[in-house]
């Protein structure tokens, strides 16, 4: 008799009735009357309790090893004395469907390093860390769902480029077909492609590559951007709306699906943002932080992450906002591409967002004049030649437009307060990582 297949989360409503379990072997106990095996599947855990009679049973059950795929069947009891949910399997069979090899390679105890070697046994132990790409799902399900609410088309760019990207650095280089390719560190300038070809508002959630030997708790060489650009823009207000609103929808989204979940594995409250988001210039960033006695001197104009944790926590004590817009980059510090402020060509029209005190995301009204853009370029040292296809692109009537780039680990990172984005990746790639 073929019995239907019942997830552990679901057994409470199946008492007295006999039903499959399929899932994984947690823990044994094996006593000399009892053998007890705790079964994991991705809904939780039950308890399997068998009393030794000295049949085939008793022999597939003492044979077992710590993470073996089983299917179990077997009456639902009420069970009050059984601290995980008040029930216990009593079993009729066990199927050994992949016996797992002893011992395991990792446990409780084991290192972050050591844990990514073998990322899928971490995973499938760790309930916390299965739920992180439940949360990653539905966060991008809500900010697909507020892209398309306002008209937004959805794209895939290339990531293999044939020439590199506009500062020639932290590109991978890469044979193809006898001349070198390159993997594209943004799909910036296809995304303002799509804009001159009258996409008037792009999205794309894709993959990134940058080479950059940085090996900090925010950085990847691989990474998933969530990319948008949005044409016949009146300024870069439009885009930080845009952002904050979409954010804002698809927060919302995770805190109504997982708000109990989350705060249960992660210890975190997900605070729904209200917009819009407070807003400061960096002249005023750098203000708040020299009144804190920061000096940036001998250092680059830039804030540093020391810099952009103390400007958060200082806009959080003053607005009581997690979030917050840093406007207005001076030249130096942003791409050729960049619109400069009309009133202060010293200044780009640009942003970084800062959530909690990590930079999630970088954007800004685009140059749209081809003249100007050209002039720009010079300005920076770069030669129009190599990035003539993209030029052309402003060559035929392109419209003012702007866009930003968002990094979904960073994102995961702050909404659910883990330490690394290795953490809030599958399998992390970064420079000393290429494995598994």
């Amino acid at each position: 008799m073929i019995h239907s297949h019942v997830p552990v989360s679901d057994l409470r409503e199946h008492i007295g009735r006999t039903v499959s379990v399929r899932g994984w072997v947690h823990t044994l106990r094996l006593q000399r009357a009892m053998q007890f095996v705790v079964v994991r599947d991705g809904t939780g855990l039950v308890q399997v309790t068998n009393r030794r009679d000295g049949g085939p049973l008793e022999a597939l059950i003492e044979a077992l090893t710590p993470e073996s795929a089983v299917r179990i069947t077997g009456r639902v009891v009420d069970a009050a004395q059984v601290r995980l949910g008040g029930l216990e399997l009593v079993p009729e069979t066990v199927e050994v469907l992949n016996p797992a090899a002893t011992p395991l390679p990792i446990d409780d105890r084991t290192g972050p390093e050591q844990r990514l070697d073998w990322r899928y046994l971490d995973v499938r132990r760790r309930p916390a860390a299965r739920l992180l790409f439940a949360v990653q799902t539905t966060l991008e399900q809500g900010m697909r769902e507020y892209a398309y609410a306002q008209g937004a088309t959805e794209m895939h760019t290339p990531k293999l480029m044939g020439t590199a990207s506009e500062s020639g650095a932290e590109v991978f280089e890469l044979g193809y077909f006898g001349r070198s390719a390159y993997l594209a560190q943004s799909p910036q300038f296809f995304k303002q492609m799509a804009v001159a070809a009258g996409i008037e508002k792009v999205f794309e959630i894709g993959p990134v590559f940058r080479a950059e030997p940085s090996f900090t708790s925010r950085h990847a060489t691989e990474f998933t951007g969530v990319d948008v650009e949005l044409a016949w823009i009146d300024g870069v207000e439009d885009v930080m709306a845009f952002e904050e609103r979409m954010l804002a929808h698809a927060i919302a989204k995770v805190a109504d699906l997982h708000g109990e979940a989350v705060a249960e594995h992660f210890g975190v409250r997900i605070t729904v943002p209200t917009t819009p988001f407070p807003r400061i210039t960096m002249a005023e960033a750098q203000e708040i932080l020299r009144s804190a006695g920061w000096d940036p001197s001998g250092t680059k104009e830039d804030l540093d992450p020391e810099g952009e944790r103390s400007v958060s926590a200082h806009m959080r004590e003053a607005t009581g906002h997690e979030f917050v817009f840093i406007t207005h980059y001076p030249v130096g510090l942003r791409p050729f591409y960049h619109m400069r402020a009309a009133d202060d060509p010293g200044l780009t029209l640009s942003f970084d967002l800062l959530w909690n005190g990590l930079e999630v995301t970088t954007g800004a009204q685009r140059e749209h004049r081809y003249d100007v853009l050209l002039a720009q370029a010079a300005e920076k040292g770069l030669r129009p030649e190599p990035m003539q296809d993209y030029l052309n692109a402003f060559r035929h009537g392109c419209p003012p437009h702007g866009g930003l780039g968002m990094g979904l680990a960073r994102v995961l990172m702050v909404l659910l307060g883990l330490g690394s984005i290795r953490e809030a990746t599958f399998l992390f790639r970064g420079p000393n990582r290429l494995t598994p």
